[in-house]
């Protein structure tokens, strides 16, 4: 589809961190650039749950591509889905909005298509429990979580009250627990004072993961701090926990014994594991790739497809060293991957190996509190949360997103002002075909269902 250019043609697919990073290093590379994305915003996803919790707008999180690469004469921006190359005649096969079939022929392939939100072969959960790795998932968790108070303050059974006031999350890593946070903070801060009919304070906010404790990727020291600290918010913590079974009314899971407990709630959303876009399993068919576990590309040291030294893969849809799916991960083989296609697109040799440099991870918890993994370092609370803010603020994109996200926390964190909740009740979605409103399952907290696995 692009024009016929003289100078290498380099196709990125994906516009997340490795992709922009990517046609940022090739800027001023004499190659032609084309970025293929089915968004037309980059989206700063460590910040997605601040978006779904009211604290800042989809705006101050994303920002457009065009308008990123806008000074970049040499890369264009597409926006179409990649559904598999023809690696025979170098050609991304992709799909326009309406449908319509397009080729972009490419002499340097970059894969950085990221990954999507695993239910672990049951796919059926995912109208009902929705994850959050876009700006779309973000804003339907928070039409789901502002609703549910809505519809607990109209509801005149006690039991239906009870049931839209207990949200569960499935996934104690980072997302989970800042998500897990963050629901109590808007309960108990936020909106304590705007009802008057029900207390948002009792909302309940049930966090399950089948390992032993939250954030266990930190530590045994900093995990056991975030387990304090999320005890201290209010969020119940089950671990051991494994979900075997998701419904409008709920969702049912099995302890180390082998009990099957049902807990009735009025929304589960689902921050637990990731999986690899169908391109990834497309793209290891035409080349013979392998592919991890979780479908990703599995690449050599140099980034590159086996037997294909012209396609590199990067970010979270890579699988090398077992490096974590974590933003710098994406950022650093993005560079990697635009210095190297610029090297070699001018004739150069460019033999050096990708070798991650590990500058830590930090985890929101609560206002004023947060873990900090580092430079082998463990500390959390106050100083862990300022590392936390300025660490955010760095890797924002643009300085219009940066301020608006400080004055957004500054309004959040000092008055307890989250202003960015608008819907209406057309927002307020169906649920596996039943009105959002509508009553389902009896009412308990916790009912053991049997011993049995429901699973199939």
């Amino acid at each position: 589809m692009a024009e016929a250019s003289s100078s290498p043609r380099v196709v990125i697919v994906g516009g997340g961190f490795a992709g922009l990073f990517a046609a940022r290093m090739l800027a001023r590379s004499p190659v032609a650039v084309t970025l293929i994305d089915r968004a037309e915003h980059h989206t700063f996803q460590p910040l997605l749950y601040q978006c779904a919790t009211g604290i800042l707008s989809e705006g101050k999180i994303a920002a457009p591509l065009r308008q990123l690469l806008a000074r970049h004469r040499n890369v264009e921006f597409v926006i179409a889905e990649a559904t598999g190359i023809d690696a025979d005649r170098r050609q991304v096969l992709a799909r326009r909005p309406l449908g319509e079939q397009v080729e972009f022929g490419y002499d340097y392939l970059i894969l950085a298509a990221g990954v999507r939100q695993s239910y672990f072969g049951h796919d059926e959960y995912a109208p009902i429990a929705p994850g959050m790795k876009t700006i779309e998932d973000a804003l339907k968790i928070r039409r789901r979580v502002f609703g549910a108070f809505e519809m607990a303050e109209t509801a005149t059974d006690p039991a239906e009250r009870a049931r839209w006031l207990t949200f569960a999350l499935v996934g104690a890593g980072p997302t989970g627990v800042e998500l897990a946070g963050q629901i109590r903070e808007v309960a108990t801060k936020t909106l304590r004072k705007e009802y008057r009919h029900i207390n948002p304070g009792d909302a309940r906010v049930l966090l399950f993961d089948g390992g032993e404790a939250p954030l266990a990727m930190f530590g045994p020291k900093l995990s056991g701090m975030a387990a304090r600290q999320l005890g201290k918010l209010g969020v119940e913590l089950h671990m051991g926990s494994i979900v075997t079974h998701v419904d409008p009314g709920g969702l049912e899971v099995k302890d180390h014994d082998g009990t099957v407990t049902r807990h009735l709630c009025g929304n589960v959303l689902w921050t637990a594991g990731v999986e690899a876009p169908p391109l990834a399993t497309a793209v290891a068919k035409a080349t013979g790739a392998t592919q991890d576990r979780a479908g990703r590309i599995v690449v050599g040291a140099d980034c590159a497809i086996p037997g294909h030294p012209e396609i590199l893969v990067t970010g979270d849809v890579m699988s090398l060293d077992k490096l974590p799916g974590v933003a710098e991960v994406a950022m650093q083989t993005g560079i990697y991957a635009g210095r190297k296609v610029g090297h070699l697109a001018q004739g150069k040799s460019f033999d050096k190996q990708f070798k991650y440099r590990d500058l830590g991870s930090a985890a929101y918890i609560s206002r004023g509190n947060a873990v900090v993994s580092a430079f082998k370092m463990n500390f959390g609370g106050f100083a862990g949360w300022w590392v936390w803010l300025f660490i955010h603020i760095g890797f924002l994109t643009g300085y219009r997103n940066r301020i608006g996200a400080v004055l957004g926390w500054w309004f959040a964190f000092t008055r307890d002002i989250r202003r960015e909740r608008t819907f209406t009740i057309d927002d307020m979605p169906l649920v596996a075909g039943q009105p959002y409103g509508s009553a389902l399952g009896p009412a308990a907290a916790a009912t053991p269902v049997s011993s049995a696995d429901p699973e199939t």
